[in-house]
């Protein structure tokens, strides 16, 4: 098994803002760097979990507190998802890619860099595709995707949603899928948040195999 460590950075946007950084990376060969796109939450324990995973898989990832445009170090509970659905709301996208391309530029390999966002940045995530130099973007549960649909990624995308998403209707993943027929698009018998085990609607078999299939895309498209 792949051993890693964690540390934590100060990157800064092109604005001049600051933003803390969570990192994993492993203690051998790294095969490329993975940004962590959070969901509404905040930098939470699972966000740091995924990173850890996908350092344990060999690639540096690195994953950006995004709330910190709100207030240093936010997370917010489940249980206060409009909080965090007001937070998200109030942020520019603009400013939000700006801080993505500042944690890409801290990346190792800043021209080896893909992206991995859950529900929020799962949005972001796919606008961060189309706007940022990108090796590859999965998304997870993205919400308001066909709003975004104006805009065409330049990276290969990866997407990943649950039947039973109460958010996210079928008709949604219709257009994801009409829009961008090269990608590849995974349904899931679960609902949202499947891959988060802090929360009810974790789901370990679709979580396990997502994860998977997360992997088996970024080997082919970044390394």
């Amino acid at each position: 098994m792949t051993t890693i460590q964690v540390d934590h950075l100060k990157v800064t946007a092109a604005d001049g803002h600051r933003l803390g950084v969570y990192r994993a990376k492993p203690t051998g060969h790294c095969r490329g760097s993975v940004l962590i796109v959070q969901e509404i939450f905040g930098l939470t324990a699972h966000i740091k979990s995924v990173a850890d995973s996908y350092a344990a898989a060999g690639y540096e990832a690195l994953a950006p507190q995004l709330f910190d445009r709100v207030s240093v170090d936010l997370q917010v509970p489940y249980a206060q998802w409009q909080t965090g659905l007001t937070h998200a709301r109030s942020i520019e996208t603009a400013l939000t890619m700006a801080d993505l391309e500042a944690t890409r530029l801290a990346a190792s390999k800043p021209d080896r860099v893909a992206l991995v966002g859950y529900c929020w940045g799962g949005r972001i995530g796919y606008l961060a595709a189309c706007r940022l130099d990108l090796c590859a973007a999965i998304s997870y549960y993205g919400s308001g995707l066909p709003g975004c649909l104006g805009e065409h990624p330049n990276a290969p995308m990866m997407f990943h949603f649950g039947e039973q998403d109460q958010g996210i209707p079928l008709t949604d993943v219709e257009q994801v899928r009409h829009a961008i027929p090269q990608a590849e698009c995974h349904l899931y018998p679960a609902g949202h948040a499947f891959s988060n085990a802090d929360r009810s609607s974790f789901d370990a078999a679709s979580a396990a195999l997502a994860f998977k299939r997360s992997v088996d895309f970024l080997r082919r498209h970044l390394g």
